[in-house]
């Protein structure tokens, strides 16, 4: 069958067939040669853009001719070294650097803009932006200096333009300041006076009055007025308090502080003194006390004679009882420290009784036996201490002219007693038991009271030191000699 159609196909048409063919053999062939001839002409160009290396292949002569093989449009702000006309460099990159978006917020304009500017300022210059006193700049929310270095953002590729820099321009408002009487001005970003004040490195203690208001928001031309509060302690009630007040008085710092001064409470210094700034304050807490105290007032002992009883009879009449006095005593304290007391008044509560005893003067004469059995009359008997002495044991010496010598200048000896007056009377006649008659007619410093010191001569001394009953004979002396109210015995006097 292809034989057939071979058979019936014109022999002019086959010759067709085989030129086209040729043609486009040739074609192909003369394509080849002229490709081969460009690649051998193309050769490695480093491009440097925004200092990221490119290589591109290419053949041509020009610095432009190579940027439009690297389909590379430049505007009008980018830079490119060397210029555009320029031959290729020889072993040396061509250097683009690519100007980046800006987008500047100032005095209410957006101002959108590309820009190769190094710095913060410069841009803002290029912008036509004036920077004045005080005024803050933000970059990407940053605080920055007007020479601080604006970084290029980073894109997402080589060629796609990186996103916009935001710069905004913060413009400061003058303020002036009236601290304590000193006046100055400055200028201020701040969005509040608060934060206006901070940034100025004025310090305000929350005791200071200052007006406006801390929280409002700052106003171009604002006059602030600040009134310094002072620094204060204050010691009370053993707490210390530290604060600031704006009271001229300590007065009215205490009650700045809620605290009171009760009944006689002070302070140190005084509260009507004026506050200075560091002081302290010293608050004295005074308390009083009243005491009431009571003292025992003693009774007399009231003697009373009773001539109905026998001499050294005694007969209680009326018992004694104890008085008690009071006082009241005020006591002041200062911070729970006793610094005074005083006596406020005093009186008799109860006033004491006196004891009263009778005591007898009657005079009645009693017999009495003798040791050698002679019979005589007392008329009165004393419990008694008797002791001894000799001329030699009395104290005086044998060169005294006195020695030996008694009171009423007898000579010392046996039968001659010493006595004290107020109780046996001088030139008394005794009998003492055991020692026999006696004459009172001597005393003794030591012989006081319920005592009788016997008289020995030399070479017969007795030593004595006992209680015993002694015998006053008649006749008594007269009454106004008599001592009717002896001593008390001591408790070892025996009966």
């Amino acid at each position: 069958m292809p034989d057939a159609i071979t058979s019936r196909v014109p022999h002019k048409i086959r010759l067709r067939l085989d030129a086209h063919a040729a043609f486009l053999s040739l074609t192909l062939v003369a394509l080849s040669a002229m490709g081969w001839g460009y690649l051998s002409t193309l050769r490695p160009i480093t491009l440097l853009i925004n200092n990221q290396p490119l290589i591109v292949f290419s053949n041509q002569t020009t610095v432009a001719g190579v940027l439009n093989d690297a389909s590379i449009s430049l505007a009008s702000d980018d830079v490119v070294f060397p210029a555009s006309d320029a031959p290729i460099p020889q072993n040396q990159p061509i250097s683009v650097h690519l100007a980046y978006p800006v987008q500047i917020e100032a005095d209410g304009d957006t101002i959108t803009r590309r820009t190769q500017s190094q710095t913060v300022g410069e841009v803002l210059s290029e912008a036509g932006v004036v920077l004045k006193q005080g005024d803050r700049i933000l970059v990407d929310g940053r605080l920055v200096e007007p020479t601080s270095s604006l970084a290029r953002p980073e894109s997402a590729g080589l060629f796609q333009e990186p996103p916009a820099l935001s710069l905004t321009v913060q413009r400061a408002v003058p303020i002036q300041i009236d601290d304590n009487g000193s006046l100055t001005t400055f200028y201020t970003t701040a969005p509040t006076l608060g934060e206006a004040l901070r940034q100025a490195g004025l310090v305000v203690y929350l005791g200071d009055y200052v007006t406006p208001d801390l929280g409002n928001p700052v106003m171009p031309g604002w006059q602030v007025y600040i009134r310094r509060s002072r620094l204060a302690t204050i010691e009370a009630d053993g707490k210390t308090i530290r604060t600031r007040t704006l009271n001229n008085t300590i007065a009215g710092l205490l009650a700045q502080e809620g605290i009171q001064l009760n009944g006689k409470d002070y302070t140190l210094p005084a509260a009507t003194n004026q506050v200075s700034d560091g002081m302290t304050v010293q608050v004295v807490r005074v308390k009083e006390d009243v005491i009431t105290e009571s003292e025992t007032i003693p009774f007399q002992t009231v003697w009373q004679a009773d001539p109905t009883l026998e001499i050294d009879g005694r007969k209680t009449v009326q018992v004694g009882s104890e008085g008690v006095k009071k006082r009241q005593i005020r006591i002041v304290y200062e911070d729970g420290r006793e610094i005074k007391r005083s006596l406020d008044k005093e009186w008799i509560d109860k006033a004491p009784v006196n004891r009263l005893i009778a005591y007898g003067t009657k005079i009645v004469s009693h017999p009495i036996t003798l040791a050698d059995g002679t019979n005589t009359t007392y008329w009165r008997k004393i419990r008694i201490l008797a002791t001894s002495y000799t001329a030699s044991t009395s104290g005086k010496a044998q060169s005294n002219p006195l020695f030996g010598m008694t009171y009423l200048g007898w000579h010392a000896g046996t039968g001659i007693v010493a006595v004290d007056p107020r109780v046996i009377g001088l030139r008394s006649k005794l009998y003492i038991p055991g020692y026999g008659m006696a004459l009172a007619g001597d005393t003794g410093g030591r012989i006081k009271g319920r005592r009788v010191d016997l008289g020995f001569d030399e070479e017969n001394l007795v030593l004595w030191y006992k209680w015993l009953d002694i015998y006053v004979l008649d006749p008594p002396p007269p009454y106004d000699q008599i001592n009717f109210v002896l001593p008390d015995l001591p408790s070892d006097a025996g009966n």
